[in-house]
């Protein structure tokens, strides 16, 4: 079984940047992909981010390409998201996800794991 722990999320100005970290316990992900979605109470959870079991390969949705990248370190367990340039926008719940397969994908019905959720709040 695989454990998330998301961490990083609070309150920013516009503009603003965060990193948030996802740690994993309880297996090594070394193989699995990785994925960033967020959540809002008016909208159904959406792909931000995702990565593949090495890092090589990554995929972002519209919008949030350019201002947010993905990454991670396998030796850590750790996978992350660098936000800059937040908007209003971005306002929402992030939650990780692991995938019992090393290729990226797009949508959440593919992931296996879930973490909690951190809350990222950006202010106008």
């Amino acid at each position: 079984q695989v454990q998330l722990v998301e961490s990083g999320g609070g309150l920013v100005q516009t503009g603003g940047s965060l990193r948030l970290s996802c740690a994993a316990s309880g297996r090594t992900l070394s193989s699995y992909a990785m994925g960033w979605f967020r959540q809002t109470p008016r909208k159904e959870r959406e792909f931000a981010a995702a990565i593949n079991w090495s890092g090589s390969n990554t995929d972002y949705s519209d919008s949030v390409k350019g201002r947010f990248t993905i990454s991670r370190d396998n030796a850590k367990n750790t996978l992350y998201l660098q936000m800059n340039s937040l908007k209003p926008e971005d306002t929402a719940v992030y939650y990780c996800a692991a995938k019992s397969s090393p290729y990226i994908a797009a949508v959440s019905r593919r992931y296996d794991y879930w973490g909690q959720g951190t809350q990222v709040t950006v202010s106008s």
